[in-house]
């Protein structure tokens, strides 16, 4: 009886957190110490998706993923487990990424950027703080042994400076998914936190009459030109990023369905039923891979930091573009606006939108801010395509 109660005991959590003390090569803790500090951080990050409204559809999903992949004894990120089933079934064929951004297609007007085409060079200038995180990975793994990124795991590092989600799991996926957890974790808090990260850069890199540039108010996109946008993106996406086209294709076809007008319910589904499905599999998906072993090492810290210098660099590299365009346009762009083009949609729009009003009340720049929004969904997933080509 009493080797039946040890038994009992030793299949208990409270047994798997504290039975042993060996740390294996290049752990920072113990497995089990590992999986309670790994409860602990999803437990802060269900506080932010909750009370702080940090991104908290793919917060609370993620974190609660997190939550069940450390429980001891479990198994449910074990192969065969419910976690396990979700990733082999959504992630490791990149599948629920690709339907978030056929969801996002439906939801995202793309008439600000129609209406001024020029902000398309907002949106592609910010995605230098991708590659230039790219090549600060790389340069960092040869000038410290101890972290040595692969060219693979350094491009899946630097698309979190995109701000994009579904494109970060997808590239991760595809180049380094050992890495999946810390870099969609880092790109989702990240954009959670794009009203903390981007004002001081931009009021860094702004003068106050800068900030109070009026732009002039956007012309009216017809209908036939909403159609023809995403047949044309896709088009040119075949003839110059093919590789891209799994993301932009989706995109596209998800905004024809909005634009369309003959759609309706497909359009609907999209952007509503199907998107808040997947949302929820995608993130316990992610979630499943935040085990300690994958987690906390000392690889997964710098990921953290490089996030950040990725996100800063796509911020400031939106702003200095605005102003160099100011240079040589006579309609002058609020540089505001360049920050937006991180892709962050539509939160970094509205933080442009409010630094505005902060220099001018009645400046209103939501709109202009859209057209490098949308850009960087745009952006981010050909430099996806291109690191895809570069590093496959």
């Amino acid at each position: 009886m009493w080797e039946k109660l040890q038994g009992l005991f030793q299949e208990t959590g409270l047994y798997g957190f504290f039975s042993s003390y060996e740390v294996m090569p290049g752990a920072l803790m113990p497995e089990g110490l590992g999986q309670l500090l790994m409860i602990v951080v999803c437990c802060v990050l269900l506080y932010l998706g909750i009370a702080k409204k940090f991104e908290p559809l793919l917060l609370v999903p993620i974190a609660f993923g997190g939550i069940l992949a450390n429980i001891p004894f479990a198994g449910l990120s074990a192969p065969g487990g419910l976690l396990d089933v979700l990733y082999r079934m959504g992630i490791e064929n990149t599948l629920f990424p690709l339907l978030i951004f056929m969801g996002v297609g439906a939801m995202t007007d793309f008439g600000p950027l129609i209406a001024n085409p020029k902000t398309l060079l907002l949106g592609a200038a910010a995605q230098f703080g991708i590659f230039g995180t790219v090549l600060g990975a790389l340069y960092l793994g040869s000038i410290w042994n101890a972290v040595d990124f692969t060219l693979a795991e350094a491009a899946s590092i630097g698309i979190i400076g995109g701000a994009d989600g579904p494109t970060s799991i997808f590239l991760t996926t595809k180049l380094a998914p050992h890495l999946l957890a810390a870099v969609a974790v880092a790109a989702y808090s990240y954009m959670a936190l794009v009203p903390i990260i981007q004002p001081p850069v931009m009021r860094a890199l702004t003068t106050q009459k800068e900030r109070q540039i009026q732009m002039k108010q956007l012309r009216e996109v017809s209908r036939l030109e909403k159609i023809l946008f995403p047949l044309i993106v896709l088009f040119l996406c075949i003839l110059f990023f093919p590789s891209a086209t799994p993301l932009i294709g989706m995109l596209m076809f998800g905004n024809l369905l909005r634009e369309s007008g003959v759609t309706a319910r497909l359009s609907d589904t999209a952007q509503n039923a199907l998107i808040n499905t997947v949302t929820v599999f995608l993130g316990l998906s992610v979630g499943s891979k935040m085990i300690a072993e994958n987690f906390l090492v000392t690889k997964t810290l710098l990921i953290l930091l490089l996030g950040v210098i990725a996100f800063i660099l796509g911020t400031a590299s939106g702003v200095l573009m605005a102003k160099l365009m100011n240079l040589f346009s006579k309609d002058k762009i609020n540089p505001l606006i360049g920050s937006a083009g991180v892709s962050a949609v539509p939160m970094a729009a509205r933080v442009s939108n409010r630094l505005g009003q902060e220099a001018d009340p009645s400046n209103f720049l939501l709109m202009h801010a859209m057209g490098p929004n949308v850009a960087g969904v745009i952006g981010s997933a050909v430099a996806a395509g291109i690191l895809l080509t570069l590093v496959g």
